[in-house]
């Protein structure tokens, strides 16, 4: 098997937090110029890419293009796309370990683990690569973004693989709590298995016929006042697959803006946060050989304080 060649270091920095983008140029192509490709690539207006190109915003490995620079097919070229205005999330993220290997963080409701769609500079990444001054800071999973709790960063690039492969070959041991209704008949503890789809476009994933892809052991830890703490064991990882599994369960999570019915909620609407927590995290160290166990200092209100997660005043 050929090793895949390494990707050419960015000779732009990062900004807050995010890389620039590259292009890396078609070996093949018609285009006089870079400008010409510029213009027929990127959604923007003509007249954005000359201005770019006048302000040295394009920049290749031996440093700013010209603005009638030929075309070099093969070559990468680096910039910054605008970055879009966010609602800052108001809360707090906890950094709950940090080696020369790896960093630990709890993870506040509302944000997003890495860059994607809307939210960018909003995002546990972008936050920790500033906060901490590590600009190689990369994830080694996905917790998503209405999901507080644990996540696993990787601090060097050449041991992402290592750590990823933890968790693709299910050697990373996940517990999750979630508060949602009670049902007395219900019958816990008990494993779930079902197919779950995503499709792009549509926001909720979904179950449908076929040979199981995800599993799930779900656990009563307690239970009053007509809501169940709980206890959850995923032993795949499909997307919303916790959200999904007590959906069908007949107990769907407390806050949940997808099962089972769809809402919208505004993006500046951090009230009534999704009741699921990544609350455990244990694994044996790929690189360094130690036996790591994380568990989240957060608590899930709905649980310690029904009104105020109800009232939306917590």
């Amino acid at each position: 098997m050929r090793r895949k060649r390494p990707r050419p270091p960015a000779p732009l920095p990062q900004r807050r937090g995010i890389d620039p983008v590259r292009l890396r140029l078609p070996v093949e192509g018609t285009w006089a110029t870079l400008r010409d490709h510029l213009v027929e690539r990127l959604p923007v207006a003509d007249e954005v890419v000359d201005r770019m190109l006048r302000n040295g915003e394009f920049v290749a490995a031996d440093g700013p293009v010209a603005t009638d620079a030929p075309y070099a097919p093969g070559a990468s070229v680096w910039f910054h796309r605008d970055l879009p205005d966010e609602v800052p999330v108001p809360f707090a993220m906890d950094v709950r370990y940090r080696d020369e290997h790896i960093v630990v963080v709890d993870k506040p409701h509302f944000l997003a683990t890495t860059p994607r769609g809307s939210h960018v500079t909003e995002t546990a990444l972008a936050r920790l690569r500033r906060d901490l001054e590590l600009p190689r800071l990369s994830p080694a999973h996905r917790l998503d973004r209405l999901t507080a709790g644990l996540v696993l960063f990787c601090v060097r690039a050449e041991e992402r693989g290592a750590y990823q492969t933890l968790f693709r070959d299910r050697q990373v041991r996940k517990e999750y709590e979630a508060v949602a209704p009670y049902r007395p008949g219900l019958g816990l503890p008990r494993t779930v298995r079902s197919r779950i789809e995503k499709v792009p476009g549509i926001v909720a994933a979904f179950e449908t016929p076929g040979e199981p892809n995800s599993e799930t052991l779900v656990e009563l830890a307690e239970h009053r006042d007509g809501l169940g703490r709980y206890r959850l064991t995923p032993l795949t990882g499909r997307t919303h697959q916790l959200r999904v599994h007590m959906n069908t369960l007949g107990i769907p999570l407390l806050g949940d803006p997808f099962h089972p019915v769809v809402t919208d909620p505004a993006p500046d609407d951090f009230r009534r946060p999704l009741q699921l927590l990544s609350r455990l995290l244990e694994f044996t160290d790929p690189v360094t050989g130690v036996r790591h166990r994380f568990e989240s200092g957060r608590t899930l209100q709905a649980w310690t304080a029904y009104q105020e997660w109800a009232s939306g005043n917590g």
